[in-house]
This record gives C-alpha cells, structure tokens and sequence, in this order.
C-alpha cells in the first residue's frame, strides 16, 4: 500500500487505517455518525492526497481537454473550474474528475480519482494527437478538504487571501499556513461548503499545513475526518462515487449528468449521447428513501410490484443527518418518477422505497 504524507499523522490520532484505492487510508477516528455531524455543523479536515492530478499546458492544451471531455472547458477562465467526465467511446464514463484552468487556453489542471490515474493517463495520452505537454504530478500533491460550514472562517487566519468570500468553483494561488504557491480551491464532495487545498510536498510543507491547521482549528472544534463520513456525507448531497453509482458501463445522461454534457464542441462519444438525448435513456440513477425499515446496499435488487428485476442500488447508508435509511440505484425509466413505490431486496425481504429527489432531505 502507498502512503500519503499525513499516514502517520492518522496514524497517531488513532484513526481506524484501510487499504483504499492502493493507499494506507483513514476510514474513521471518533466514529462515522460523529464526523459527518462534524462537517455538516462546523468543520473537519480530510487527508484526499491519493488523488490524481495532471497538468496540461501549451497552445493545445485547451484542444486536448475538449476532445476528451464532456463538459465545454472553453468558458473557464483563470481561477475557475469545472465538474467534467471522460467518456468512452462506447458512451460509457472512464472517470469523472475537475478541470482547473491556471491560465487561460494555457494551462490546465485536472484532478481525477486516485483508483483511475493509470486508466485517465493513458486514454488522454492515446488522444494527445498535437502534443499538449502533460505532467502527471499526482506523487508530488497533497490535497486536504477542510469542509463545513465554520471552515473558511477558522482557516482565515492562516492565509491573507480572502477565503471567506471565495465563490463556488473558483480558486486562488497564494501564502497558506506560511506555504507559499498553495492553491486553494471553493470545491468540496460534501455540500457544507469550505475548500480544498492543493500543494506539493517539499520543505516539510504538509507537517507545516496539517499542524497549523490543528493549532488554529482544535479549539475550535475542528477535526479529523475519514473516508467513512466522506461517503455518507456525499451520498446525502446525491454526488456519485466513480466504481459506484458511475463506471465504464453508466453513460452521464443515465448518471444525471447531462448538465456536464454539452453539445457545442467535438468529444468522443457525442453522437451516442445525442442519440440518448433525443431517444431518452432505458435506465436512470434516482434517489431512493426506505419506506419499511431496511438498509440498503450497493448491489441490492431493485422490484416492482410483481417482484420483477428493474434495477439495482448503487450506493446506500443509513443517514446520519437525515436518521432514515436513503440510497441511490439505476432503475428503469418508467420507474425513475418522483414518488414511485418500488422494494428493495434486502436479505430475504422486499422492502417498500420509494423515489425521491436529490439532495436528500
């Protein structure tokens, strides 16, 4: 198993240590229902290092990252990003990641999930036909998600940019926790708000960053969360998880996606998505709420009424915030309207669910 800068740190809080996409990760320190409380009330910091980031720069930059990806990175300027996919060519979705424009039609960064760093490498190379320079820079970055509602506030201190005031999808470079070119980014999976921040480790910078934040942060609550919570955290906000509710297999229109989809330029696989946006897509990713008391979980069968097969759960916890059982699942479309009665498998039972709106509430 890889390591990130911060494994001893967990390591030392005494958090509870998993293998997850080939990195020594924490999955939890005080208790999931705990941390997710954490970051939707106040504050807490999420070691994210294991995921990937490359850099595409030069005149074709811009060229490359069109033709790959579905979402239109032309009307990023600096200082903006985007929520973007990578589709195949068969309609389905290699990866869903962020384009960050560091200088416009110039320079590039996209950040992609660390279990697809060798996949997205390799099929955005296979496309670089005008010789975009690309630098895979993923070992050398960490990335921490101080998320919550109170975390700008509590991190201003550490830095002279106006953080507490930093838009949606925008990002600045700067002095963080006496850093310098830390990047720091209004984006999160959580949907409480806060920022990630981006840095290379030299000179002991993560030590300086991490410590410094827990100086400043511990008195006031702010803490360390795992990946436990991140995942109820972002199931509650409907944000899909790559290998889970979007694959290989899972076109975007189908993923609810279709407002990264755009059809004003040229990218792989836009006939196909056309043709399903005329046509209409055969199954969609719904929100699902327990009626009856159950759990559900990934890979449990979605029934109808008859106890025919139309669909299955793709993610699925019981919500911390929310204190009912809540998941998300692909079920054919005559199934996909808001308050439709469908069971879900669980052990031996059909239990009553039914279709809900996103985020749940």
């Amino acid at each position: 198993m890889q390591n990130t800068p911060f494994t001893n740190k967990h390591i030392s809080l005494g958090a509870k240590m998993a293998e997850f996409a080939g990195f020594n990760m924490p999955i939890s320190y005080s208790g999931i229902n705990d941390e997710h409380a954490a970051v939707r009330t106040n504050a807490g910091i999420f070691d994210v290092s294991h995921m990937g980031e490359f850099i595409i720069k030069g005149e074709n930059a811009l060229d490359l990252i069109q033709s790959v990806t579905t979402n239109d990175a032309s009307k990023l300027t600096a200082g903006k990003a985007q929520y973007s996919c990578l589709p195949n060519n068969e309609g389905g979705i290699i990866d869903d990641l962020i384009v960050y424009c560091l200088e416009e039609n110039k320079a590039y960064m996209l950040v992609v999930n660390s279990s697809n760093i060798e996949k997205d490498w390799n099929w955005i190379s296979s496309h670089n036909t005008k010789n975009a320079e690309m630098h895979n820079v993923s070992n050398k970055t960490c990335l921490l998600a101080i998320q919550g509602p109170n975390a700008t506030k509590i991190l201003q201190p550490l830095t002279d940019i106006d953080i507490m005031n930093l838009k949606y999808y925008t990002f600045v470079k700067g002095t963080f926790a006496g850093v310098d070119n830390v990047l720091i980014s209004a984006t999160g999976y959580t949907g409480s708000g806060g920022v990630e921040i981006y840095f290379e480790d030299s000179d002991g910078a993560a030590d300086k960053i991490w410590d410094k934040i827990f100086e400043i942060g511990s008195p006031q609550g702010l803490k360390p969360i795992g990946l436990g919570a991140r995942d109820t955290l972002r199931l509650e906000m409907g944000y899909c998880l790559y290998g889970n509710d979007i694959d290989d297999t899972t076109s975007p229109l189908e993923a609810g996606l279709g407002w990264i989809t755009k059809f004003t330029k040229e990218f792989t696989a836009r006939n196909i998505f056309e043709k399903e946006k005329a046509d209409g897509v055969p199954q969609k990713l719904v929100g699902l709420e327990m009626v009856e008391k159950g759990i559900p979980r990934h890979d449990y069968e979605i029934k109808d009424h008859m106890g025919a097969i139309i669909g299955k759960v793709t993610s699925g916890t019981q919500s911390p915030s929310l204190s009912k059982a809540i998941a998300m699942g692909y079920v054919n479309t005559a199934y996909s309207a808001i308050d439709m009665q469908v069971y879900i498998k669980v052990r031996d039972k059909l239990l009553i669910a039914k279709v809900v709106k996103m985020p749940f509430e």
